[in-house]
């Protein structure tokens, strides 16, 4: 089953094969003058009856509080807030990234750094009119923008809030920081919805993806989200502070091994853009089930990462940090 056909049609909203500048900025002031905004927040809500918002194409009612693989129902679970200043500089600026932290995962990567958050599920359910609020506090605290962390399972859980928050004022761009496992019917939803587009791009193998992640169709969903996400808003374009306003940005943690297989990964985004931007990430440590593991149970070295960074250049790629 190919990324293209394995959800039904969600809407009509892909549009042109090129990426489009709004007219208004942040996008989704567009949507809401029209009423889109809402209807797309209908349509999501919608679907969470036979949810196949992401690639698990789980089926169950989650309006009914069914849970399939993300075990997540009706509402969204809420696990923290804040301004961070530990993302990417152009998401931080002076004001810090307005980070919500989603429960739950449509991933179960062994590796997970926030497992308490996304493999435990520390958290707890809130409705629209909470998580609007929380983006206007993240607003009135100066934040340069709304970061939606680990958001794909509550898609319709955000346009839902989302539309409550606009009514309310709401004027800051939205990042949709995910794990790059997207289903594109899910993505056209977000089109003129999201002006900042930040996922991982973890693995080129699927066979390190269904070890790792238990995704084994990971590689080729997330190249096709990345394109269809660049399709939707471009290369990555800052102000002159340099904080970001619109655009792709593209994380990828170097692992020990290159189990991730970086090279290939950067020739993949090299093919979707020579103008990426993307951030070749060094952190990489063995967490939760990958302590003790015979491959990734260890740090990566120094000559790994460099390794990694030297590709990224050799490619022309825009690497965070040296650009």
């Amino acid at each position: 089953m190919t990324p293209e056909n394995s959800t039904d049609r969600l809407t009509g909203a892909g549009g042109s094969e090129k990426s489009r500048r709004p007219e208004k900025w942040p996008a989704y002031l567009a949507l809401a003058e029209t009423g889109e905004l809402c209807r797309r927040a209908e349509t999501a809500v919608t679907a969470l009856e036979n949810c196949r918002l992401c690639p698990r194409n789980c089926g169950v009612n989650r309006l009914s509080d069914e849970t399939g693989y993300c075990r997540t129902g009706r509402r969204a679970r809420l696990a923290s807030f804040g301004p961070h200043f530990g993302e990417e500089r152009p998401l931080v600026g002076v004001g810090g990234s307005g980070t919500i932290f989603f429960s739950e995962c449509n991933l179960r990567c062994i590796f997970c750094q926030n497992y308490d958050i996304s493999l435990v599920g520390h958290g707890r359910e809130v409705g629209p009119q909470e998580l609007a609020a929380v983006m206007l506090a993240l607003q009135r605290r100066g934040c340069h923008n709304i970061n939606f962390v680990t958001p794909t399972h509550v898609l319709a859980q955000i346009l839902e809030a989302l539309v409550v928050a606009v009514e309310q004022g709401l004027q800051l761009p939205i990042v949709w920081n995910c794990g790059g496992y997207e289903a594109l019917d899910a993505l056209r939803l977000l089109d003129g919805v999201v002006d900042i587009y930040m996922p991982d791009f973890k693995y080129a193998d699927g066979r390190r993806a269904a070890e790792f992640s238990n995704a084994p169709d990971y590689p080729e969903r997330a190249e096709a989200g990345i394109r269809e996400m660049h399709r939707q808003v471009g290369d990555l374009e800052m102000d002159a502070h340099g904080i970001a306003r619109r655009g792709l940005l593209v994380r990828h943690l170097v692992m020990p091994g290159d189990v991730a297989g970086t090279e290939k990964v950067i020739a993949i985004l090299k093919d979707i853009s020579p103008n990426t931007y993307v951030n070749i990430m060094d952190q990489y440590r063995p967490c939760y089930q990958a302590v003790g593991h015979p491959v990734i149970g260890r740090r990566i070295s120094p000559t790994e990462y460099q390794r990694a960074i030297e590709a990224a250049l050799r490619a022309g790629l825009r690497v965070d940090g040296l650009c």
